[in-house]
């Protein structure tokens, strides 16, 4: 017996293959190994499972904007799903295949089907993607064929106006790059149902993450055909510390090839920002400025703490607005892209400490996936940008929403009006302390803070929770900033009198791409204040995780242990 049911063709092709299914959507920066197409995220559902040459079937894609790297990565060297089927929005793991079919002539289809037919997936073994056509067997058909190279196909039937600027650059005639980039552009405003372009006043870009191969050599081979950023761009952080990565005691086979490709975007005119918190810079946009940044975090606290606009745009098509100055007008550039779709009530503990933040925006972004909530409850915490920086990454995380609003806090909460309610009380906040905390020793070997990178009011924090302390010798305690803040701190003072504590900060680089040595190879637990390090943790780098408060995180410093199993506020 088969089911045949008709969707929405993203990326056109003809694959099949052995149906693997969660409910559950996956990031594949964090979440996929790009070498081996393994799942590393140890939340996930579908953790351990290999996707090489089967269908994969998730809601959307959800957190890091890098994950559409991952996925080129993968089509590239062969360890790719054979397909993707999605029921939601869904654009990171859509551009992946996009810029591999457009670029590389390589790619695997992707569809989207209704939720309905999602919903029934389970019952099946085998699936084929063959245009518009989702074919679900129960056992493997008598027919079964090896995909071959991808079907080059429409993303969609919306009709994309070009004005004539868009069209100079469809022509080829501000150089192949943009070209190509346009091309890319195209393909994605089909998909997002965008009507038209605009412009936009600045860029931030994510891809300048070193993936593997695919990443050097798309950004070489845009450097080549004369690649050149049309509008202010800044650069996320990199997968190694720049000016520093040797005496780091980085392997070569990293720091040179991750170096290369943040050359390469320099050579197109980018600015050497590397941080992944663009909004600490004084380049930060203002309140309804139209933007195109990626990097989930910094697209969320654009929209939701600043109030400017933004898609979570894919790393890769973040390179083509910088190309162009030119993004699709949908989304969250539109008014209409910015509701709030339900609410959440949340209780707010008293006495609760700043690790409070991180864990109410995991617990938040977990329940959204696409939706756009507003938050209840926190009218009086009187959360600032370090509070706000915290939940924002740690929601990001797990959702794949590109924004939230805060009632009271955020600037365009007010404006929100919604029907449906959840709530989020003490249960579910001790449910994720407990996700995050993955550690069974409460030996400390590394305290990592910093992800997203530190703020100069979060360095002068630290330094207050240190002063008149001694570190233990046993335990390293790390920090990552950007450069822009560590220069700042150095003239506070902070760095100093941090470093004198025996705090390293390491700069340019953030800890989802740090691997040993910067973490100790005989350091079996660490600690972080970050939820979203805490999450990707234990699947990128294979280390037990404690998770706390910044003074928790202190306290394990200097005493090599964490000193209690649950903060008073979550008993």
């Amino acid at each position: 017996m088969s089911l045949i049911s008709d969707g929405r063709i993203l990326v056109a092709g003809d694959a099949g293959g052995e149906l693997l299914n969660a409910v559950v959507g996956l990031s594949f920066w964090g979440g996929v190994d790009p070498q081996t197409g393994v799942v590393i995220d140890q939340h996930h559902p579908l953790r351990n499972q290999r996707l090489a040459g089967r269908v994969l079937a998730i809601p959307s894609g959800r957190g890091s904007c890098s994950g559409s790297g991952v996925l080129l990565e993968l089509i590239l060297n062969g360890h790719a799903p054979a397909a993707i089927v999605i029921c939601e929005r869904e654009e990171i793991l859509t551009l992946g295949a996009l810029v591999a079919e457009v670029v590389f002539d390589r790619s695997i289809p992707v569809l989207r089907v209704e939720r309905a037919v999602f919903a029934r997936l389970g019952e099946f073994r085998y699936a084929r993607v063959a245009g518009a056509s989702l074919h679900l067997f129960h056992e493997t058909p008598t027919d079964d064929r090896q995909p071959g190279r991808a079907q080059h196909g429409s993303s969609g039937d919306t009709a994309v106006h070009l004005d004539a600027i868009d069209q100079a650059f469809l022509a080829g005639q501000h150089g192949k790059a943009a070209q190509v980039a346009m091309r890319l552009l195209l393909r994605m405003a089909a998909v997002q149902d965008a009507r038209a372009f605009m412009d936009v006043s600045q860029v931030h870009v994510d891809g300048c993450i070193y993936t593997g191969p695919a990443s050097l050599r798309f950004a070489e081979m845009l450097v080549a055909w004369g690649a050149r950023v049309q509008v202010p761009t800044t650069l996320n952080s990199i997968s190694v510390d720049k000016r520093r990565w040797r005496a780091q005691g980085v392997a070569d086979d990293l720091g040179a090839p991750a170096s290369a490709v943040a050359d390469a975007y320099l050579a197109m005119g980018a600015q050497p920002s590397f941080t992944c918190a663009p909004y600490l810079l004084e380049t930060a946009p203002e309140f309804g400025e139209q933007v195109g940044w990626a990097e989930s975090n910094a697209v969320v606290y654009a929209n939701s703490v600043i109030g400017a606009r933004t898609m979570k745009y894919p790393d890769y098509l973040d390179v083509c607005i910088a190309l162009t100055g030119r993004a699709p007008l949908a989304g969250c550039h539109l008014d209409s892209g910015r509701r709030a779709t339900f609410a959440l009530e949340v209780e707010m503990p008293a006495g609760r400490d700043d690790s409070f933040w991180p864990l109410l925006g995991y617990c938040c972004g977990s329940v959204c996936g696409t939706e756009i909530p507003l938050i209840l409850g926190l009218e009086t915490s009187a959360a600032g940008p370090d509070e706000l920086k915290a939940f924002g990454a740690a929601f990001a995380t797990v959702a794949a929403a590109p924004m939230f609003h805060i009632a009271g806090i955020t600037p365009e909460a007010d404006e929100q009006r919604t029907e449906r309610q959840l709530r989020i009380g003490l249960g579910e906040l001790r449910q994720a302390w407990e996700a995050l905390n993955t550690a069974e020793s409460p030996e400390v070997e590394l305290v990592s803070l910093g992800n997203p990178h530190f703020s100069l009011s979060e360095c002068a924090r630290l330094v207050t929770l240190v002063r008149g302390r001694t570190k233990s010798p046993d335990v390293a305690l790390v920090v990552t900033c950007g450069r822009a803040v560590h220069e700042a701190a150095s003239v506070a003072g902070h760095v100093a009198e941090a470093e004198a504590f025996g705090v390293q900060f390491v700069t340019d680089t953030c800890w989802c791409m740090l691997g040993e040595p910067v973490i100790p190879p005989a350091a079996r637990t660490l600690m972080t204040n970050s939820g979203k390090y805490a999450h990707y943790a234990p699947g990128l780098v294979g280390r037990g995780v404690r998770f706390g408060s910044m003074a928790a995180c202190v306290e394990a410093a200097c005493s090599g242990k964490v000193q209690q199993e649950l903060p008073a506020w979550l008993s």
